[in-house]
């Protein structure tokens, strides 16, 4: 005979339910003694999107089973107020914002990184090696795939919603609180290094001659050899960044 257990989701968490399972308590049967992370799972919900579980008012970790006749009670991160020391199912937190992205975000890679962000991306990484680097290297795997954020070895991951790249980098900046970390122009936009200061004579091989006779200040990416400087193309970057109507220092190259 299998069991049965009520669930309830909170806020966002909807988002991976049906119609008629959102922002309702529902009745989930099941059979042997399933974890809390399995079943959460089963009904759609990756595990690194929550933040809290509550089974009969009790915070519990992923690994308790359920039984019948529990209520089981899932939220997503709190923004609002630290719940840390109630939290059961979190890994350690970051200290330091890294990410790794999937294939479909190349564009939010590319903005993230000309905000300052350490991105890593290829568009041929195999979901395998996503969760394996996004581990070991303890970065937040970013992705459009939640069957990506299912995987055991993903601690710290996020589903990202929106379509578009713009609006992805404003979830992204708001899920993960980015605002006050935004440094633009310090990452290479295509490789993710850090940029470095360079002499007119260091890049002379590399800079149109119109540009030459308009400044002598370049930044160079040690790791693919991109060259910078703050041309047209530096303008329409500032002019995306003022039209998130974020608040922004811009870096300083010199």
């Amino acid at each position: 005979m299998p069991s049965t257990a009520y669930f309830r989701f909170y806020a966002e968490l909807n988002d991976f339910l049906p119609p008629e399972r959102k922002q309702v308590k529902f009745a989930y049967s099941f059979f042997g003694q399933p974890t809390v992370k399995d079943l959460i799972e089963s009904l759609g919900v990756p595990h690194t999107e929550v933040d809290l579980v509550l089974i009969n008012g009790e915070s519990v970790g992923f690994t308790r089973q359920a039984e019948e006749g529990d209520l089981v009670s899932v939220y997503p991160v709190f923004e609002g107020f630290d719940i840390s020391p109630v939290i059961k199912v979190r890994p350690e937190p970051l200290r330091v914002h890294r990410f790794i992205l999937d294939t479909h975000l190349g564009k939010l890679a590319s903005y993230l990184r000309m905000l300052g962000f350490d991105v890593l991306y290829q568009n041929d990484y195999a979901d395998e090696v996503l969760a394996h680097i996004s581990a070991d290297e303890r970065r937040i795997l970013l992705t459009r795939d939640r069957g990506l954020l299912k995987r055991s070895k993903v601690t710290h991951g996020y589903l990202v919603r929106a379509d578009n790249p713009r609006d992805q980098l404003l979830e992204v900046l708001r899920r993960f609180d980015l605002f006050n970390s935004i440094n633009p122009f310090q990452r290479c936009m295509r490789c993710n290094e850090l940029l470095e200061k360079a002499s007119l004579e260091d890049v002379k091989e590399s800079v149109p001659p119109g540009i030459q006779e308009k400044t002598d200040q370049y930044r160079i990416c040690p790791g693919c050899g991109r060259v910078y400087w703050q041309g047209s193309h530096y303008d329409k970057m500032v002019d995306f960044i003022n039209c998130l109507d974020i608040e922004v220092s811009f870096y300083r190259w010199y």
